[in-house]
């Protein structure tokens, strides 16, 4: 692995400005019922800021277009600051611009080294905090040998197919599995590098704290550990997740993770730094010192939760094995009522959810993953107005 040991002085002085996180499988059959979950919740939650007037207790979902289709694969999504949308195919490997307003896709190449298999393959991206001087994509992706974060040079002049340089490893030897494998990739307001990462398959690497497998990441974008982090040279900021598929901020900067559950319990969670969400020990609310209990929690056969992100006071999340979209308003810390569903059952499994900026959200289907149905025009991306 490639990591440099340089830290420089602004990231030396970035302020951890985070604190907060953790699923059920993308598609294996619950093999227990469980009890109602607790609604207590255990271990000590974030501070909670002034915060912002909880949102109404019930919402609304209008899908205002489909903003491109034909997709193979879909797994990523980022958006550009000069404008077009960034999409990872996580079986063909490659990454696609998509012009949000015509649809139009251009290759902008194939990231080699992938190796797709099962739920594996080239999964989530994230474009670079400082990407108008340094025209860095990050990808998250399984190789032969493990999972991996790499970066990439976009040159956009370039000929279509052939606009990516060359992979720089950023960080490696995150577990991998058929199964399991995390993926998610995102900035968060402190400028530092996030990963969700799973378990594959092997319950005791969520609580072992030099794995990083079933773990939250953060990372400088040189893949160092990132300053504040709570654990001496390390890049573990929090642990005990089965699968951590979804990572956004609030409006207070604290940090949400969504992850799969095992039997009975898919989670919505509130990350702490140095925080251990439980598994394998708990899943669900617990309610077991030592353990951070999840905000929401859902059954393994209505979510499946996948990509999360906020917008209008609420978190939204993409279900899978649900094929629907969740709401959850937020009180803070807090839900500030039930989650509410939209969507069920008419575009399929739902995995990427990304905001657009005010009301608007981008919606990824993924019907072409192997556990879906496709239809004419899958998968595609659908632009969502939201309350």
């Amino acid at each position: 692995m490639v990591q440099r040991r340089m830290v420089t002085a602004a990231l030396a002085a970035a302020v951890l400005l985070v604190t907060t996180g953790c699923s059920s499988d993308d598609g294996e059959q619950p093999e227990a019922a469980g009890s109602s979950p607790p609604s207590s919740s255990a271990g000590s939650s974030p501070p909670d800021r002034a915060a912002d007037p909880a949102p109404p207790a019930k919402g609304s979902v209008k899908v205002v277009r489909t903003v491109a289709e034909d997709l193979d694969t879909p797994w990523g999504l980022a958006a550009l600051p000069e404008g077009g949308l960034l999409v990872s195919s996580r079986d063909e490997a490659t990454i696609s611009r998509i012009d949000e307003k015509t649809g139009k896709k251009t290759v902008l190449g194939e990231v080699p080294g992938v190796a797709p298999a099962g739920e594996g393959g080239l999964m989530g991206i994230a474009v670079s905090p400082e990407y108008a001087s340094d025209h860095m994509i990050y990808a998250y992706f399984t190789s032969e040998s493990d999972n991996r974060i790499v970066r990439m040079l976009y040159d956009p002049e370039k000929p279509a197919g052939q606009q990516l340089g060359a992979p720089d490893i950023v960080l490696r030897s995150i577990p991998k599995g058929t199964n399991h494998n995390g993926g998610r990739l995102a900035f968060g307001p402190d400028k530092m590098l996030y990963a969700g990462t799973g378990e594959r398959y092997e319950g005791p690497l969520a609580q072992d704290k030099d794995s990083l497998g079933g773990k939250i990441l953060r990372m400088t974008p040189d893949g160092e550990p990132a300053p504040g982090n709570p654990f001496d040279d390390s890049v573990v900021y929090s642990y005990g997740h089965r699968n951590v598929q979804g990572l956004a901020w609030d409006g207070k900067q604290r940090l949400w993770a969504s992850e799969f559950g095992q039997d009975t319990w898919d989670e919505l969670n509130l990350i702490e730094p140095g925080g251990n969400y439980g598994w394998p020990e708990v899943e669900g609310k617990g309610d077991k010192s030592g353990y951070v209990d999840p905000v929401a929690v859902w059954s393994t056969d209505e979510a499946s939760p996948s990509g999360i992100a906020i917008a209008e006071g609420s978190v939204w999340m993409a279900g899978l094995r649900g094929q629907r979209l969740w709401r959850v308003p937020l009180d803070g810390t807090k839900a500030a009522a039930d989650p509410q569903a939209f969507l069920e059952g008419d575009h399929g499994r739902l995995r990427t959810v990304v905001s657009a900026g005010g009301d608007k959200l981008w919606l990824v289907t993924s019907e072409t993953d192997g556990r879906g149905s496709p239809g004419g025009g899958d998968d595609k991306i659908l632009e969502l107005e939201v309350t």
